[in-house]
């Protein structure tokens, strides 16, 4: 399934969504020099990643080695701070699909959540659920020296609170099957829904198979930030809109 918009109508701009998406934009190019075809170099990702390792051992850090085809963690080794990765972690990805993915779903489904608790409370809930959903990743391996990066542990916060906040909204997606795809407007509720029970899925059998690498993809940290989203959003969200679609007027 792939959402290109919802039906709840926003009252305000959302300038904080859009100043995310800006930054997230401009770190891939810019900051982690990443292309069309091509990722960021490894030693980007190692110096802005958020790495289990350095956040459960403090004073100790990590850099690539053996040309770019280890990491080695330890005193003294030269990095980014680590209380700062927390942060810079958010607005790095792998690629520019990575980046695209997550930067769509923000965009559909942040501007409303915006829009329920104002600029500033917005920008507070979305980097403290990024932060939690890190922690919930370092919480699996706490010894784990592969670097997290990547805005979907605080889009995924954004989504436990959409749920909560519009459960009856509606969603158009797109269906992919085999070679053939179909657009259906579908419940919020069931195409948020099934993404998180495949999160959940993924991370079970990542957790029951730690050898099988998971692809790649820090399925705990999206766990984390959509069960922040759940139980916080209550805390920052001061109004929830009426989205109930009137009934068509008569012709006249």
């Amino acid at each position: 399934m792939f959402p290109l918009k919802d039906n709840i109508p926003t009252d305000r701009t959302p300038y904080l969504t859009i100043v995310f998406i800006v930054i997230n934009v401009l770190a891939y190019f810019l900051l982690q020099r990443g292309g069309i075809l091509s990722g960021p170099s490894d030693s980007g990702v190692i110096d802005y990643g958020a790495i289990p390792y350095e956040i459960t051992h403090p004073g100790e850090q990590c850099e690539v080695i053996r040309d770019g085809r280890a990491i080695q963690c330890g005193e003294g080794i030269g990095g980014t701070a680590t209380i700062l990765t927390l942060l810079t972690s958010m607005f790095m990805h792998g690629s520019l699909l990575h980046l695209g993915g997550n930067m769509l779903f923000l965009w559909i489904f942040g501007n409303n959540v915006e829009d329920s608790m104002g600029h500033v409370k917005f920008a507070v809930f979305y980097l403290l659920g990024g932060i939690a959903a890190l922690l919930a990743q370092t919480a699996i391996d706490v010894d784990a020296a592969v670097p997290t990066i990547g805005a979907s542990g605080a889009v995924a916060a954004v989504l436990g609170g959409y749920i909560l906040l519009y459960p009856r909204a509606r969603v158009v997606t797109v269906i992919f099957i085999i070679f053939f795809f179909t657009i259906l407007e579908l419940p919020a509720m069931l195409v948020l829904g099934l993404w998180f029970l495949l999160q959940l899925f993924y991370g079970a059998a990542e957790a029951a198979n730690p050898a099988g690498g998971g692809g790649g993809v820090a399925y705990f940290a999206h766990i984390g930030g959509f069960v922040f989203g759940l139980l916080l959003i209550k805390l920052f969200a001061s109004r929830k809109k009426d989205y109930t679609v009137p009934p068509k007027s008569p012709v006249h």
